[in-house]
């Protein structure tokens, strides 16, 4: 999400640069050079919201950037900035890294009309000139899902059946006319929305007898077939179907029951009570999101992904009013947009846990208040995330007998991102 160039524009207006004073990211190695902020990064244009929010501004000229090491975030508006330290430098990139986004076939809540596709063999406009011009500009991996409350007529295997399959396919060749490839969809979104009395099993016979043969036998064979795409309290009860042979053989879910199929948390949000509000722009919210991707990735979780990476201030379009929140917040009445503390909280994951990473175990010494997940990058190095959701400081030693320890304090109220090399 980053405008700068080589050189950091000027921004219209007053900019503070806040300089932290504790180290967020060291590399643990026996020689380092100090580093050098390069020339081009661009710092945050802090705004106040409330007592306990700062935000960065955003518009046509400027955006703050992020080098490719990392650093603390906290709730003063310090966020992601570079720390004093003994550190070594490497450019990958200005942006948090995030790699998978939902995409809808057809519409969904957060559209601005409903559609589908079965009346006209072409995409409408929404896709051509909404959806598709970004993905193609963003280079993601993108997961597809329907919507919808009401159950198919007939049984699994008959013309009903099959034509929702090959609605699937339909769905993914007019997106392939555009060269892009979906990595994976989902066989319903929300079916639970439906209230639908043994849908799991219906799932099942749906995708044992028509859409998983009917994915095999198309072009898109090796698009990812994924099941469930709601809440997790479902599990482990949906995790069952996979008993049945001929639907695990085109699936890949709950570890204990299934350790070797691969459970993606496919949606998430804060905000979606009617009690709240978009508009709050609470600070806790950057804390909610990083507990939880914590949480979930220290129970056999490989991915999470966001349900709106950008909304309006009002937490929408959405023509239900399903308002929520969103790490980004874009005021077209203003030319602007605002990264949320919810963004830089995604940045301390999606920015340092590349794909192939593996999650590695971690012995707490004592009791603490904080959440703590660590992870091996595919070159060996290690990473390690430390949430800290109370008020207290908290002192911390971070020990790697490979390379050996650090000292350092998790302030209240902050995330710290720690890398380094192993080598």
């Amino acid at each position: 999400s980053s405008f700068c160039p080589q050189e950091c524009p000027k921004p219209s207006g007053r900019v503070s640069i806040m300089a932290a004073s504790l180290t967020g990211l060291l590399l643990l190695q026996a020689t380092s050079t100090l580093l050098v902020l390069p020339s081009w990064w661009c710092p945050c244009i802090p705004k106040s919201f409330s007592y306990n929010l700062v935000v960065c501004v955003c518009n046509a000229t400027y955006c703050d950037s992020l080098d490719a090491l990392t650093f603390p975030s906290r709730s003063s508006g310090r966020w992601m900035e570079l720390s004093k330290g003994t550190i070594q430098a490497n450019c990958t990139g200005t942006g948090i890294g995030y790699n998978i986004i939902r995409e809808p076939m057809a519409s969904c809540d957060f559209s601005i009309r409903t559609y589908t596709y079965l009346h006209n063999s072409s995409l409408p406009e929404e896709d051509t000139k909404l959806k598709i011009p970004l993905i193609h500009r963003a280079l993601l991996k993108i997961s597809g899902a329907g919507n919808g409350k009401v159950s198919l007529k007939g049984q699994p295997g008959d013309i009903y059946h099959q034509t929702w399959a090959r609605y699937f396919v339909k769905f993914l060749d007019a997106y392939a006319e555009h060269k892009l490839q979906f990595w994976a969809v989902t066989v319903e979104n929300e079916p639970s929305a439906g209230l639908l009395s043994g849908y799991p099993f219906r799932c099942l016979d749906f995708i044992a007898h028509d859409l998983g043969p009917t994915l095999a036998n198309s072009t898109h064979h090796n698009v990812r077939l994924l099941m469930l795409d709601d809440q997790r309290l479902l599990l482990p009860h949906w995790a069952k179907v996979l008993t049945d042979p001929e639907a695990a053989n085109h699936l890949g879910e709950t570890h204990h029951l299934f350790p070797n199929t691969m459970l993606f948390a496919s949606e998430a949000c804060v905000g979606s009570k009617f009690w709240e509000q978009c508009a709050a722009r609470l600070l806790d919210r950057g804390i909610q999101y990083s507990h939880n991707i914590t949480t979930n990735l220290l129970y056999h979780v490989v991915s999470w992904t966001d349900w709106n990476l950008a909304l309006n201030p009002e937490g929408g379009p959405n023509w239900v009013r399903n308002f929520v929140d969103s790490p980004v917040i874009v005021d077209i009445t203003k030319d602007t947009f605002y990264k949320q503390p919810m963004f830089y909280h995604l940045g301390h994951f999606s920015k340092f846990i590349p794909e192939g990473s593996q999650r590695v175990g971690l012995v707490v010494s004592q009791k603490n208040d904080l959440d703590t997940v660590a992870l091996m990058h595919p070159d060996g190095s290690a990473v390690v995330v430390v949430l800290n959701r109370s008020s207290k400081d908290v002192p911390l030693t971070i020990k790697d007998p490979a390379v050996g320890f650090l000292e350092t304090i998790s302030p209240g109220y902050s995330i710290h991102t720690y890398l380094w090399r192993r080598q």
